[in-house]
């Protein structure tokens, strides 16, 4: 007698290789299970106040025209975008955040067999769409203080390499490469290799040397920068990440890109917060002051850490890092425990508000016995 079949059976070899995103709970539920309220959640690199009042406002007035699709061209938005960032219209596309826009460049650029280089442990999207679209995963070990050598990156490349995913700074090490280090990767990567640039959180980046990227976009077809307004503008849940590259890249995403694949309140947010920068201001002053709030907690328990770029910090907290994660949640602290990564003794932590901080920290604290 013939087994049953399995559904799959009939998927491709390289989605049945696969691994779904583990999405995490919602706090309303997380306290139901434990039995808790008042949880607070440092987990997902988000913005830990609410939008712009510009943006609620603006939200509040378009939701009457739902019953509309939305405008597929993101026609204000790219005008207001491209104004905010001095390049041309023509030069931006726009997606269901940055996921769909990786999404868009395997589709266009990658042929089964053909690989993805990039530093690892990074953003957790890479190796998802590398393997679904059946390319090959090349992911290159951090050096000492887990930062990314651009030189073996580059040493990485060959001749069947079609893209370079480089996250700067990096989640979730928030490491950062400055200028001269990024400029020696555009030097030594062919041509013929699609350069990415993930600057998801470039707004929040401390150090004086970050590269202005946008310049080099008309100067190399094969480079795109990738940015997303989940982060310092706090609309993470409408799901909004542009690209900016040469004309004729975009052009060419746009081949792949589904109609109407970015809603209309996303449009409607990304414009009211663009008009809003007290906001931006407000909100990368208040993770500059966390991220410092939470380095000097650490340096007092003790714990080695990562100096971030980012809005989030890298704590090594030992070999019982995943029984310190699960306890500081049943305490209703969420961070996020780093084990899918390799990174097994760490957990990454983002900078929430004052309160926050402080709550996490004496939370660790208990667990840790310090």
């Amino acid at each position: 007698m013939s087994r049953a079949l399995s559904l799959l059976d009939l998927a491709r070899p390289h989605i049945r290789d696969l691994k779904a995103y583990p999405p995490g709970k919602p706090i309303e539920e997380l306290e139901r299970e434990l039995g808790i309220s008042g949880a607070i959640k440092l987990a997902s690199n988000e913005s830990p106040i609410s939008p712009s009042p510009r943006v609620i406002a603006a939200l509040a007035a378009a939701a009457a025209n739902l019953n509309r699709y939305p405008d597929g061209s993101c026609f204000n938005v790219r005008k207001r975008l491209a104004s905010h960032l001095g390049i041309k219209g023509e030069s931006l596309i726009f997606g269901a955040g940055s996921d769909e826009l990786l999404e868009m460049l395997v589709k266009v650029f990658l042929d089964p067999g053909d690989e993805v280089v990039y530093p690892w442990p990074s953003f957790a999207m890479y190796p998802i769409v590398t393997t679904g679209m059946g390319g090959r995963r090349v992911e290159v070990p951090p050096v000492e203080g887990l930062r990314t050598d651009p030189d073996k990156l580059c040493d990485a490349i060959t001749e069947r390499t079609k893209l370079l995913f480089l996250a700067n700074p990096n989640n979730p090490t928030g490491t950062c490469l400055g200028k001269r280090e990024i400029e020696r990767i555009l030097e030594r990567t062919p041509e013929r290799v699609v350069i990415v640039l993930d600057e998801a959180y470039a707004e929040y980046v401390r150090r004086p040397d970050y590269p202005q990227s946008l310049d080099w976009i008309g100067e190399r077809r094969t480079l795109l920068v990738l940015r997303t307004f989940s982060k310092i503008f706090g609309l993470a849940g409408l799901r909004l990440g542009y690209a900016a590259a040469h004309p004729e890249m975009i052009q060419l995403l746009e081949r792949a890109r589904h109609p109407f694949n970015v809603g209309t309140l996303a449009q409607v947010a990304a414009c009211a917060a663009l008009d809003d920068m007290k906001h931006v201001e407000q909100v990368r002053d208040l993770a500059h002051r966390g991220l410092r709030q939470l380095e000097v907690a650490f340096d007092k328990l003790g714990l080695p850490y990562v100096p971030s770029d980012a809005n989030f910090v890298l704590v090594e907290v030992g070999e019982k890092a995943r029984e310190i994660d699960a306890n500081l949640k049943r305490k209703g602290v969420i961070v996020r425990s780093m084990a899918e990564f390799g990174l097994t003794r760490h957990l990454r932590i983002t900078a929430g508000t004052p309160d926050e901080n402080e709550r996490l920290i004496e939370a660790l604290a208990v667990e840790l016995g310090r």
